[in-house]
């Protein structure tokens, strides 16, 4: 009987032994092979660069879409118990771009929607479809003459305005030439010391035209699963600062399987005619005592969206 636990100690010793050996085997055999795959991985990606380098149309697309629904019956705990709410968010980015020996030829859309809504089903008078909240579009081309390998002389159009409401009331039309710097592919700084913006508005006591300055800076960059877009859209006005404005938007993709990921877009902007004429719009005081340009606060404007992606 002494004989037989013993052996059976044995057994199971070499056995563990056994799966232990197998485990380290096994762990090896894998640092192995990724090994091989990050070698791999980093050959495809100096392909791709060298791809990404060669002349002739370069195309893509991405976009967000971000949304929740929620219905309440009874739920006493909150002021409207009986309710139903949803919001729902677009972006899409897109791009094409020739880049040639002698010259390129950039364009870009940027576009991001969103709705909202909260039906009070206890109050008949609320409104209870999908309201637009964000409202962007935003559509650009950039043509540039190489001097150099970094440097060419450029000429921009870019229209930016709102599509659910107020449709190019204001719109921002910008044309200019001058100069465009690309020090490395992904990145493009346009420096236009002659460019006029062309404000479209109803409302012509706020919203003016004028020549300026037009500084615009674009990075786009993939880098595996990951898309990621920046761009910085500024126009300094020669007649004084009420007149400038400046965008930035980011747009960040993940791919987690195919082509759906998650996304998450934010931009910032400062318009201080926006501001005027909305200060305006919600003004009920005494004439004469109107908002200016003077007194007017031009709060930093923002939004942000966060969702599914599916990249086309």
């Amino acid at each position: 009987m002494k004989n037989k636990v013993i052996l059976s100690f044995v057994l199971m010793l070499t056995m563990s032994f056994g799966f232990a050996q197998t485990k380290e085997e096994l762990q090896a055999q894998k640092s192995e092979k990724q090994a091989v795959a990050d070698a791999a991985q980093a050959e495809a990606n100096a392909i791709q660069a060298q791809i990404d380098a060669l002349p002739g149309w370069k195309k893509g697309a991405f976009g967000v879409i971000g949304g929740s629904l929620s219905n309440f019956n009874n739920w006493y705990a909150q002021g409207a118990p009986n309710n139903s709410s949803g919001n729902i968010g677009i972006n899409f980015n897109a791009f094409a771009n020739k880049l040639e020996d002698k010259y390129f030829w950039r364009n870009s859309l940027t576009v991001n929607l969103a709705w909202v809504k909260l039906d009070d089903k206890d109050n008949p008078a609320d409104n209870d479809s999908f309201q637009p909240t964000s409202d962007v579009f935003n559509i650009s081309s950039l043509y540039g003459q190489k001097l150099s390998d970094k440097w060419a002389a450029s000429a921009l159009g870019e229209y930016r305005t709102t599509i659910l409401n107020n449709f190019n009331d204001p719109g921002y039309l910008d044309l200019g030439v001058g100069f465009t710097w690309t020090p490395v592919n992904d990145l493009i700084v346009v420096i236009h010391p002659l460019n006029y913006n062309f404000v479209f508005a109803d409302n012509d006591a706020v919203f003016e035209s004028s020549l300026g300055a037009k500084i615009m800076a674009d990075y786009t960059r993939k880098m595996g699963a990951i898309d990621f877009k920046s761009n910085l859209s500024a126009f300094f006005s020669y007649k004084g600062s009420d007149l400038s404005n400046w965008t930035w938007t980011n747009n960040f993709s993940y791919t987690l399987w195919k082509n759906i990921g998650v996304g998450f877009d934010f931009a910032l902007r400062s318009n201080k005619q926006e501001a005027l004429n909305y200060a305006l719009g919600q003004y009920n005081g005494p004439i004469g005592s109107e908002p200016t340009f003077g007194t007017v606060d031009n709060d930093l404007q923002t939004y942000y969206t966060v969702g599914l992606t599916y990249k086309f």
